[in-house]
């Protein structure tokens, strides 16, 4: 997309179709880094440590630092473990029964990084390798799912459908994984992977306005 808002570090069809849904303007950019939480990390600091991590790299990547970058990262928690991407049989049909009758909660990081020209206020930070002041903006969301009593037949059912593999806790809000759900306390578009309300509110605070189509960065 021509002259975009922001970059997104993010592969996530989910994340694209939030953004779209404002109609801001973006590009994806393709980053890599290591996502295994650290011995004793807490939920909401290590997604927001990878939120920050996603956006530096795709910062690296950039040549004119005119644009800010958006990381994200989602967890689910568990009796305050962090459950990260399903990718068996076993580890869904498991989580499933975990979640089922119960309530659980959707963790959500996103961070905006870019050069203290962005924006109006100017708040710096050096980073090695680079002599223009860096930028950081982070947000967590939280929000709490309860999940209607399954049977063992749904649980092994939902993994068949194909859907729960590659997913933050193994399922998907905006799929088949809605008919689970009795009650959602928080974002929708919190749990899907990235909250649109603290998503304008990093825009506004880098003088980007989602609303004004016209916006881009001025010397």
């Amino acid at each position: 997309m021509d002259n975009p808002q922001i970059y997104l570090a993010s592969r996530s069809p989910r994340r694209s179709t939030l953004i779209e849904q404002l109609g801001v303007r973006y590009k994806i950019l393709d980053v890599a880094v290591d996502e295994q939480p650290r011995k004793g990390e807490k939920p909401a600091d290590y997604v927001k440590r990878l939120a920050v991590e996603k956006a530096l790299c795709g910062w690296g990547k950039l040549n004119d630092g005119k644009i800010p970058v958006l990381g994200a990262d989602t967890c689910i928690v568990i009796n305050d473990k962090i459950i990260g991407k399903v990718d068996s049989r076993e580890q869904s049909t498991s989580l499933m029964k975990q979640m089922s009758g119960n309530s659980h909660e959707v963790l959500t990081g996103i961070a905006l990084v870019g050069s203290e020209r962005v924006g109006k206020e100017r708040v710096g930070q050096e980073i090695e390798g680079d002599k223009s002041p860096l930028r950081q903006e982070v947000r967590v969301n939280v929000s709490k799912i309860t999940f209607r009593p399954l049977s063992e037949e749904e649980c092994e059912h939902y993994w068949d459908t194909g859907e729960p593999a590659g997913k933050a806790g193994g399922y998907a809000i905006q799929g088949l994984a809605a008919a689970f759900i009795k009650k959602i306390e928080g974002s929708y578009s919190g749990v899907m992977g990235l909250p649109l309300c603290e998503l304008t509110e990093l825009m506004s605070e880098f003088g980007i306005q989602w609303y004004d189509k016209d916006n881009s960065f001025k010397e």
